[in-house]
C-alpha cells in the first residue's frame, strides 16, 4: 500500500473523528447553555415581586381604611353622643366625619385597585410557574436524550480512535508528520484524490505526468496550487 493511499484511509477515519468530537462539543454547549431556564426563572421570579408590592400595597390601604373607619365611628359618636353641646364644636366634628368619610372613599378606591391588581398579577405568578415548570420538564427530557446520545457517541469516538491507530501503523513516521502538518494548514483536508484530471480539493487540472508520479511513485506527491498531497487511485 502506497503511503498516500494510507494517509487518505486515515484522513477518512479523522475526518469521521473530527465529526464526532464536534458533535459531542455541540451537545456540551447545549447542555451548558442554561438561558432559556434562566429566563422562566427570572420571569418567575420578577411576577413575584410584582404580586408582592401589589399585596404590600393592597395590606396598606386596606389598614389605612380600618383607621380611617374607626375614625369616623369615635368621631360620629362624639358627635351623637350629647357630650358635646357647643355649635361650633358640633360644626367642627361634622366637618371631620365629612373629611374623614371623603379621605375614606379614596382610600376605598385606592383598595379595590389594589386588590384587582393582586388577582391579574397573581395570574400572572401562575402563568409563569406554569411556563418554568414546562421548560423544566422539557429540557429534562432534551437532556437526558443528549446525554444517552454523548454516551453513545464517546463509544464510538473509543472505536474510530482504535481504527486511527490501525491507520497509522503501516504509514512512515514522516509521511504521518507531513500530514499532519498539512491537515492543519487546511482545514483538516491534507490528502486530494485525483478525479478528472484535477486536484478534487482546490479543482487545479494536473499535468499528465504528475498524475502519474501520484499513481505510481513511492515519495510523496504534492498538488502544485494547494500543496496537499495527491492520492491517484
Amino acid at each position: 500500500m502506497s503511503s498516500a493511499l494510507g494517509l487518505l484511509r486515515l484522513q477518512q477515519v479523522d475526518i469521521r473523528i473530527g465529526r464526532n468530537e464536534a458533535r459531542i462539543q455541540q451537545i456540551q454547549e447545549i447542555l451548558d447553555n442554561d438561558a432559556e431556564l434562566t429566563a422562566a426563572r427570572q420571569a418567575l421570579t420578577t411576577a413575584e415581586s410584582r404580586l408582592f408590592e401589589a399585596d404590600h400595597a393592597r395590606r396598606i390601604a386596606e389598614a389605612d381604611a380600618q383607621s380611617q373607619q374607626t375614625k369616623i365611628a369615635q368621631t360620629e359618636a362624639t358627635l351623637f353622643g350629647g357630650s358635646v353641646r357647643n355649635p361650633k364644636e358640633l360644626q367642627d366634628l361634622q366637618a371631620d366625619v365629612a373629611s374623614l368619610k371623603k379621605r375614606l372613599a379614596a382610600t376605598e378606591d385606592q383598595e379595590l385597585q389594589a386588590m384587582v391588581s393582586v388577582e391579574a398579577l397573581a395570574a400572572e405568578v401562575r402563568l409563569a410557574q406554569e411556563r418554568l415548570t414546562a421548560v423544566e420538564a422539557r429540557l429534562a427530557n432534551e437532556h437526558h436524550k443528549l446525554l444517552d446520545e454523548r454516551m453513545e457517541l464517546l463509544r464510538i469516538r473509543d472505536n474510530f480512535l482504535a481504527e486511527r491507530e490501525a491507520a497509522v501503523a503501516p504509514v512512515a513516521a514522516g509521511a504521518v508528520e507531513q500530514y499532519e502538518v498539512l491537515r492543519r494548514q487546511r482545514r483538516g483536508v491534507a490528502v486530494a484524490e485525483v478525479l478528472d484530471n484535477a486536484c478534487n480539493a482546490c479543482g487545479t487540472t494536473l499535468t499528465a505526468a504528475l498524475q502519474q508520479s501520484a499513481r505510481h511513485a513511492d515519495q510523496l506527491v504534492y498538488c502544485p496550487s494547494c500543496g496537499r498531497i495527491l492520492y491517484a487511485g
